[in-house]
């Protein structure tokens, strides 16, 4: 962004006009170089480090025996990407890539190709191992976090802050595994997790709205609540298998062309026979479905809906909204229960959704990820489902990676996390929350 200043007059009515840049597009500029530049060096690098260019690749997410993958020459594909980064390099360094939409394509395009060759590179002078599609398992590991980011995106929208999504996540899992024990079914599993969620954002509100607890601290103890509530109530389960079988051996949700459900699952079946994104989309369970429904629901209610504009006028200005007949408490504990409804949803994932029975701390910190999620995705509900499909990416390449050899396997466990602190700490810019989030509103 530039300014128009006069610098002198050179004679009546004749003025010289000079460009100014702002200091925020000099910084972005600068940003913007380094990152490309960086990218480009190991990309050369993975070329010139290359010494068998075949390397073998299937579509699926595992490799079958009818299957033993499509042999290509990984290294004019690195060289490919390499000319993707030098060229955005070049259009950064004379400031020729533009803010908006094409900037942000340009950027995720030098994104996708670091990927490619560094994915290339792992795989390559490696003579028996195949390279496995990383998306399917990408959208089920993201899954929890973007009902997590969904969450938060409700809750901080209308000014209230949501550090407890790890407590949620751990409650819904709990209680997502008991009712699916109880009931003998998956499907009510998702209901037991709801049912958590929403408690936990139950007494977030109460707590929060009614008696006026510091927000950041009161997550922070909601977390603690739940791990110990869980972890007394998992200590409490017998070990005889007649009872657990009661209360922590959940159904599993079967992938949807298998689950027999009318309508929706031959369709599946039909959908995932498209190459690529056909297992990456509709080779996933009714949780992933119930997902992308979730997404389009809460950016449709967010922005296209009267109850979505009350949301964001109490996150911004509760005030202003009083003075026009909002209830601004009320609409914040909607908008905090509903939150609760997808945090518990995500919470179900890590039982019903994946690995059955529930675990002493089986969310494993993701909670903090899908807020960190809500913070790069700038408090929107798409952007924020991209940042936890990012994260879900960080996952899954890192347990692909992980027997390969070629990097420390502690560099690659940690590299989700990683992922996490460059994005929200410098690589997305400056953020501006909610200018309400975390104060409490008191009506004059």
């Amino acid at each position: 962004m530039s300014a128009a200043v006069v610098t002198e007059q050179d004679s009546p009515g004749e003025v010289d006009v000079v460009d100014v840049r702002d200091r925020a597009d000099v910084r972005r500029q600068v940003k913007l170089v380094v990152v490309f530049a960086i990218v480009a060096a190991l990309l050369l690098w993975f070329a010139l480090d290359i010494n068998d260019p075949t390397v073998k690749y299937i579509t699926g997410e595992r490799v079958t025996a009818d299957d033993r993958g499509t042999e290509l020459n990984g290294l004019n594909l690195v060289w490919g990407c390499l000319g993707i980064s030098v060229i955005a390099l070049l259009l950064a360094a004379v400031n020729r890539i533009p803010r908006g939409v094409l900037g942000t394509v340009i950027s995720i395009l030098v994104g996708i190709a670091f990927f490619v060759g560094f994915i290339v590179w792992s795989y390559a002078d490696q003579t028996t191992l195949v390279i496995a599609n990383p998306l399917p398992g990408t959208v089920k590991l993201a899954t929890p976090l973007v009902f997590g980011a969904l969450a938060g995106c409700l809750c901080e929208r209308a000014g209230v802050i949501n550090i407890a999504i790890e407590g949620q996540f751990l409650t819904g899992a709990f209680f997502a595994s008991v009712f699916s024990s109880m009931f003998y079914s998956a499907e009510m599993g998702l209901v037991g997790g709801i049912l958590a969620g929403v408690a936990i954002a139950s007494l977030l509100a109460v707590f929060a709205m009614r008696y006026h607890v510091n927000q950041v601290v009161l997550g922070v103890v909601l977390i603690a609540l739940a791990t110990g509530l869980t972890s007394f109530l998992l200590s409490q389960i017998p070990d005889d298998p007649k009872i657990k079988g009661y209360l922590n051996e959940p159904l599993i949700l079967a992938p949807m062309p298998d689950a027999n459900m009318p309508i929706l699952s031959p369709v599946a079946e039909t959908l995932t026979k498209i190459p690529v994104l056909g297992p990456t989309l509709f080779n996933q369970t009714l949780l992933v479905y119930i997902m992308y429904v979730s997404v389009v629901f809460v950016t449709v209610l967010m922005f296209q809906t009267k109850w979505g504009l009350r949301v964001r006028s109490v996150g911004e200005h509760p005030k202003a909204a009083d003075t026009v007949g909002i209830k601004v408490n009320r609409v914040r504990w909607q908008a905090v229960l509903l939150g609760g409804v997808f945090a518990g949803l995500g919470g179900a994932w890590f039982t019903v959704g994946s690995t059955g029975s529930f675990d002493q701390d089986a969310s494993a910190g993701n909670g903090f990820i899908a807020l960190a999620a809500v913070i790069m995705g700038r408090w929107h509900p798409v952007w924020a489902s991209l940042s936890a499909l990012f994260f879900g990416f960080m996952w899954t390449l890192q347990s692909q990676l992980a027997f390969l050899g070629k990097m420390p396997p502690e560099l690659l466990r940690a590299s989700p996390y990683l992922a996490t602190i460059i994005a929200v700490a410098g690589f997305v810019g400056r953020v501006r929350p909610p200018a309400a989030d975390g104060e409490p509103y008191t009506k004059s």
